[in-house]
């Protein structure tokens, strides 16, 4: 994590062969023909209609004649579905459609949205794949619940418009089985608002994996839950969120490195030099107990993620230092490997006992690739880890090399980074280099492999007080669409960049997302009370709630949908820059607010109102936390709960 290009900061499931053999040579046979509306251009005659203008395209249309129609006749009729996951997505899908449409079973009729399950089309579909028709009526055609649901997003996109489609048929599969979106929501709180909107996009877009770096806040290790931490039920909901929209979810615990946020209250595990100055980032891997108490962490979490997959990181174990500085790992390898043994060999081991921990409960392990890094030890890693390649060059092993290995790989380039304050990926660059998954860094394939399983874009909070989750949101829209045009495997949408983005914005956002504008007040000035008290400015640029106060604050609107809250009083703004901080984010609960100057620029001036019932809370747009009153002095702090205001005109 916290990745940079140039201090090196910064940052599957196996499918039978069978089955892989069956879905890649239906895939070739479809990148391998021309499409009818270039085959008849490229033999002179006159080009036939083109495809629908969808995202991401699909893989092969076939014309018709005419065009479908929806009227408010239509229904949503169910055909061989068994299954009650997609009878729930079609009760949905009804809502989504323009002008909502009843769900029924029996004889479709003319002016239908048919939906239809066969299992037995799996050889030719895939799980995920569909076929469209689209005629008098339309249908959907999937061996699986995915592949119905996938087909019904294609449907939102052709019908949500003016409610026409051109008549046609297409087979639609993805050309890559991993399609994802990775959010780092470590030590700094994504909200979970944030992480249903972005479901239901990545969701729009057939994008199917979510990998989220987040902290449980564990009852195993009380010690180590203070602030960045979801709770139990929030991850619960966030499963239940990625169930409903087929996101597959990959969470991650980084270790050994990057456990600052676990270690910050066990000095005994840290990793300490050779003059005994403890490294809080690093678990001392050498001691017995580090195995067991990460493992306990894995174990407590999966019990609530409940996933088929876990990542646990181990990247940038050494950033900034060497082997040589700790001699107590290279020690502990000789003991345990004989004299040829290195400290490389004692982290491989380490990671290859967790993945033998994790497969123990039927899961599969995933790393970033930077942790095999100059390896030069004897411990092979296991092959069935499945390895992200995000970085190149140097001592670090090719792709083609982990390819030709038998590993799993995953392109997650840093070239599809959105880092907060940092690298923003160029996707305008990438979309005109036809950038494919086959392009890594440092190396691009000639060719794809079975065990090359995608590719993703990955979100970055390196400095957490330089951007909000809302400018976060709007920033990601294009690239993720790029990344699922890119990994779907569909023909370029445009010849152009900005023909592609045009269209990505003419479809928009997935139908439900909710806008990230949040904005319950008119712009003013108010008193804020809660009961007899009221928010006034403190000693020492403190804020406090006073009883009897009479101050005014003036609420003023942001672009990125929060607010600034000005005293009338002192003419600064209510700020959260005080405690300890994360990443540049004030993440200490308990920390006392203050006022600043103010500043257009400063994301932590910004704040949330979270209305309800005639109240509202102030939360910080970056710490995710919520003003309320200290006990005993009325000082206003950040924390979890929040102090309900009453917001009158002053």
């Amino acid at each position: 994590m916290d990745r940079a290009p140039a201090a090196g900061q910064g940052r599957t499931m196996d499918i039978r062969t069978a089955r892989r053999r069956t879905i890649g040579a239906v895939v070739a046979a479809l990148a391998a023909t021309l499409l009818p509306w270039q085959s008849a251009a490229a033999a002179g005659g006159p080009a036939a209609a083109p495809p629908p203008e969808v995202l991401p395209s699909l893989r092969q249309w076939q014309p018709g004649e005419g065009e479908f129609t929806l009227t408010d006749r239509a229904r949503i009729v169910l055909d061989g579905v068994r299954e009650q996951r997609t009878a729930d997505d079609a009760k949905r899908f009804a809502g989504e459609l323009k002008g909502p449409a009843p769900v029924s079973r029996g004889r479709a009729r003319s002016g239908d949205v048919v939906l239809r399950q066969d299992a037995s089309l799996k050889g030719a579909l895939g799980a995920e794949g569909y076929r469209l028709d689209v005629g008098d009526r339309v249908t959907v055609t999937a061996a699986t619940s995915t592949g119905v649901f996938h087909g019904s997003r294609t449907v939102l996109q052709l019908l949500n418009d003016d409610g026409r489609a051109a008549r046609g048929s297409a087979t639609d599969m993805p050309a890559y089985r991993e399609r994802g979106v990775g959010v780092c929501a470590c030590y700094i709180n994504v909200s979970l608002p944030w992480f249903e909107r972005l479901m239901k996009d990545m969701a729009s877009q057939k994008l199917n994996q979510l990998w989220i770096e987040a902290k449980v806040r564990s009852d195993t290790d009380p010690e180590s839950a203070f602030w960045g931490y979801y709770t139990k039920p929030q991850i619960r909901s966030l499963a239940a969120m990625a169930k409903k929209y087929h996101i597959e979810l990959v969470p991650e615990i980084n270790s050994p490195g990057h456990m600052d946020t676990y270690l910050e209250n066990h000095p005994e595990l840290q990793l300490k030099d050779r003059d005994g100055v403890a490294s809080p980032p690093r678990l001392d891997i050498s001691r017995p107990e580090a195995l067991t108490y990460y493992t306990s962490l894995v174990d407590e979490a999966l019990k609530v993620w409940d996933t088929r997959t876990w990542h646990m990181g181990a990247d940038e174990y050494m950033i900034g230092s060497s082997y040589p500085d700790y001699p107590q790992l290279q020690t502990a390898a000789t003991a345990k490997f004989g004299a040829s043994a290195t400290p490389d060999d004692l982290f491989v081991d380490f990671i290859n006992q967790v993945n033998a921990h994790v497969k123990a409960g039927g899961r599969s392990l995933r790393i970033w690739n930077d942790g095999l890094v100059g390896h030069n030890g004897t411990v092979p890693l296991d092959r069935n880890i499945t390895v992200e390649h995000w970085l190149g060059g140097g001592a670090i092993q090719q792709p083609s090399g982990l390819l030709a290995e038998g590993r799993p790989v995953m392109n997650s380039a840093y070239s599809l980074y959105l880092v907060r304050g940092g690298y923003t990926m160029q996707t305008q660059k990438l979309y005109e280099s036809d950038w494919t998954p086959l392009s890594f860094e440092g190396e691009t394939l000639p060719a794809t492999a079975a065990n090359l399983t995608g590719a993703k874009i990955s979100l970055w909070p390196d400095s957490a007080a330089a951007e909000t989750e809302n400018e976060v949101e709007a920033k990601v829209f294009m690239p993720l669409r790029f990344i699922a045009q890119a990994t779907w495997g569909g023909p370029k949408p445009s010849d152009t960049y900005a023909g592609f983005e045009a269209l990505a914005r003419r479809i928009g956002h997935a139908p439900g997302w909710a806008n990230t504008d949040r904005a319950p007040l008119a712009d003013g000035t108010y008193r804020l009370t809660a009961d007899a008290k009221a928010l006034a400015p403190g000693a020492d640029s403190g804020v406090s709630l006073t009883r009897g106060a009479t101050d005014g604050w003036t609420l003023t609107a942001t672009a990125d949908g929060y607010y600034t809250v000005r005293s009338e009083r002192t003419g600064m703004c209510l700020d959260a820059v005080r405690g300890k901080k994360y990443l540049g984010a004030p993440l200490e609960v308990g920390a006392e607010l203050s006022l600043g100057t103010c500043s257009g620029g400063a994301r932590t001036q910004r704040w949330q109102l979270d209305a309800g019932a005639g109240a509202l809370v102030l939360r910080n747009a970056v710490s995710q936390l919520r003003l309320t009153e200290r006990a005993g002095d009325g000082a206003a702090v950040q924390t979890t709960g929040g102090t309900r205001l009453t917001a009158k005109s002053a």
